[in-house]
């Protein structure tokens, strides 16, 4: 079906992750959503209701996420089926307290014979909301992105059922994981099906990285001339332009981690480099500030929070969590970022690039080989060493201190004219294009 002459071209976005959700993907998904409508799209979002993630992700919300979403677009709250996060039997409906071995053998054979994934219950809701959508104001395309996986497979089913394209964005690994390196289905498995066949009909296929695209590529190579990278990228609007501020010469050095800790970080490799670098005169009373959430859920918090070495005397410090519109007064008092990040050959993430619009120093904790050192290779302020362990982390911090204690303002401009190769529209533009061929409507 050709989009009706004189109305923008529509897109329905699924994005269970949305504000205010502060999973990771969720910038991501806000600024392709925020991108499009800023190109010319009428866009709907479908994502999960704003109670799950308060009640069933305890603390995993950042309202002010939510003053980041363009007005114009339709935001459709789903309910994603709580039969995997309701642990409260007074909460459990009528069929679920009365016949609480049938509720569970039809959700686990749902699983086994539907597709294996907890955020199934989501599915049914979406697919009445969107044909019902559709048949009042017809789509034009359909965007997916993962995690979740069912949201690609609701692609894939909307696709065939409203015989529009369907395009689906890898914000993470599907089928392997992008921590370990090692698949997670059995070859051959009905996960194994369902990609292969939402990858066999997607208009298009797109990645974070490249190395994820050629692992994908090599494992689909029917599907590899549709694959391609957006890369993450970084808002100008939330950010802004960090004006040249030097760190001040009478105070000590103040180095910042600024992120989700996860179990996935080398943080015995951190604080070993750290109390070996603090052994430098000019790191003596150097500070090593920790900002942001400690795990994705509530259960991994005294877990992280044991790991962080804060009664050492060695100047580690927690801050707590920070919402995003306080992460440019983060980034101005911090001299020297600290990119710590799990040692996979996958991983990009998106505070890299958000680290690099600071033009901070920046000191990478983590394996050299791993897709984000692809992003910081000309970065003028970075500091990594040949290797992860503690003398090569202790080196980098060294050196990136004494960086900051000389940063000028040429380096400072040239920190700024790389990182503004990766704002998201600089990053999503081409992209949006593309889109525009696949429904017929070029710019």
């Amino acid at each position: 079906m050709s989009p009706r002459p004189g109305r923008p071209p529509r897109v329905l976005y699924l994005s269970f992750y949305f504000p205010p959700s502060r999973a990771s993907g969720v910038f991501r998904a806000l600024a392709t959503a925020n991108h499009l409508v800023r190109a010319g799209w009428d866009v709907t979002v479908c994502t999960a209701p704003r109670e799950f993630f308060s009640e069933h992700l305890a603390g995993a919300v950042d309202e002010s996420l939510d003053a980041e979403v363009d007005p114009s677009i339709r935001v459709e709250r789903v309910p994603a089926g709580d039969y995997h996060w309701e642990t409260d039997v007074r909460r459990f409906g009528p069929v679920r307290r009365h016949f609480p071995t049938v509720v569970d053998k039809l959700h686990r054979g749902a699983q086994k014979y539907v597709f294996g994934e907890r955020y199934l219950g989501w599915a049914p809701g979406v697919l009445r909301r969107a044909v019902a959508m559709h048949l009042r104001d017809p789509f034009d395309l359909v965007v997916a992105t993962g995690n979740p996986f069912v949201s690609f497979a609701l692609a894939w089913t909307l696709g065939r059922t409203l015989r529009v394209p369907y395009a689906v964005d890898f914000r993470d690994a599907w089928t392997f994981d992008q921590f370990t390196e090692k698949v997670r289905f059995p070859e051959g498995g009905r996960m194994m099906r369902w990609e292969s066949r939402v990858l066999r009909d997607a208009a298009e296929i797109s990645f974070v990285n490249s190395g994820m695209l050629r692992w994908y590529a090599e494992r689909y190579p029917f599907a590899a001339d549709r694959m391609t990278v957006v890369p993450n990228g970084w808002e100008p609007e939330i950010l802004g332009t960090p004006a040249f501020s030097p760190a001040p010469a009478n105070r000590p050095l103040s180095f910042g981690y600024l992120g989700t800790v996860t179990p996935y970080l080398p943080l015995d490799v951190l604080f070993d480099g750290w109390r070996r670098a603090r052994e430098h005169a000019l790191l003596a009373d150097a500070t090593l500030d920790i900002h942001g959430h400690l795990g994705f859920f509530p259960d991994q918090r005294d877990e992280l929070l044991a790991r962080l070495p804060l009664a050492d005397g060695q100047g580690v410090r927690y801050r707590g969590a920070f919402g995003k519109a306080d992460a440019p007064a983060v980034y101005a008092n911090t001299d020297v970022l600290v990119f710590c990040v799990p040692g996979a050959s996958y991983v990009t993430t998106g505070k890299v690039f958000e680290y690099m619009a600071a033009a901070k120093p920046i000191v990478s904790v983590h394996r050299p080989e791993i897709a984000a050192a692809d992003v910081l290779r000309d970065y003028p302020l970075w500091f990594a060493g040949d290797r992860l362990d503690a003398d090569s982390v202790a080196e980098s911090m060294v050196a990136a201190g004494k960086a900051a204690r000389d940063l000028d303002e040429p380096q400072h401009a040239a920190a700024l004219a790389h990182a503004g190769r990766f704002t998201r529209d600089a990053t999503l533009a081409p992209w949006e294009e593309r889109m525009r061929g696949i429904v017929g409507r070029p710019r």
